[in-house]
């Protein structure tokens, strides 16, 4: 059993994954900023956590995640408003990075999207600008990290149902189910193989066992 620190737990993604984890025994902690999301948390197996992750600093953030065996960052502020989406998905995620690495958890995984990267070629004007630019800058700090991290890079998502079957060397983006990111997301947090790597994966014909150790 492992206690896992969901941060962004009432998230899609994340409220997938919560039972995915209880169900294997590990204990699951999702940091959730409103209350009333609590009792979706707690029907997804996971024990709710109020805390504003845009404003808390690196301490609050390591008292949060002292004491559990991996963080994972499935926050995000959800795109529109550049000034935000700055502020979480770049400054709080790299909070949380440094504050993992207080707390000396060195497990950290991260959910990026398919096409990150610093020369990711959005245009400044594209109203994406700021979610890759803040992704990118989330992503390059935890690998520059000392932190056994995963990132994860699915393409776009959807409301399917779970297959168990990504790709991982496709080149292009193309679609892959909320769900069987989900699933990702349980399998490389007890896959030391996935640690120092980033996955970006589209739905496809290969067992995710298999392809997240390929």
């Amino acid at each position: 059993m492992s206690r896992i620190l969901i941060i962004g737990g009432h998230g899609k993604i994340a409220l997938l994954t919560a039972p995915l984890l209880a169900a294997r025994g590990d204990e699951v902690d999702s940091v959730i900023r409103n209350p009333d999301h609590a009792a979706d948390v707690r029907a997804a197996g996971a024990n709710p956590i109020v805390a504003d992750i845009e404003s808390a600093s690196v301490d609050e953030l390591a008292e949060i995640i002292a004491g559990h065996d991996a963080v994972v960052w499935s926050a995000g502020a959800g795109g529109g408003n550049p000034e935000r989406t700055y502020a979480v998905d770049r400054d709080a995620a790299i909070r949380s990075i440094d504050a993992a690495a207080k707390a000396g958890v060195s497990r950290y995984v991260i959910v990026s999207y398919f096409g990150a990267s610093t020369d990711h070629g959005v245009p400044a004007d594209n109203s994406f600008f700021a979610y890759a630019e803040a992704k990118a800058a989330a992503d390059e700090y935890l690998r520059a990290s000392s932190l056994d991290a995963t990132i994860l890079g699915p393409s776009g998502l959807t409301l399917d149902e779970p297959t168990g079957l990504i790709a991982v060397d496709d080149d292009e983006s193309a679609t892959v189910s909320r769900a069987d990111v989900a699933a990702v997301m349980a399998a490389v947090l007890h896959e030391p193989a996935t640690i120092g790597r980033t996955i970006r994966f589209n739905s496809g014909q290969t067992p995710i066992a298999d392809a997240i150790t390929a």
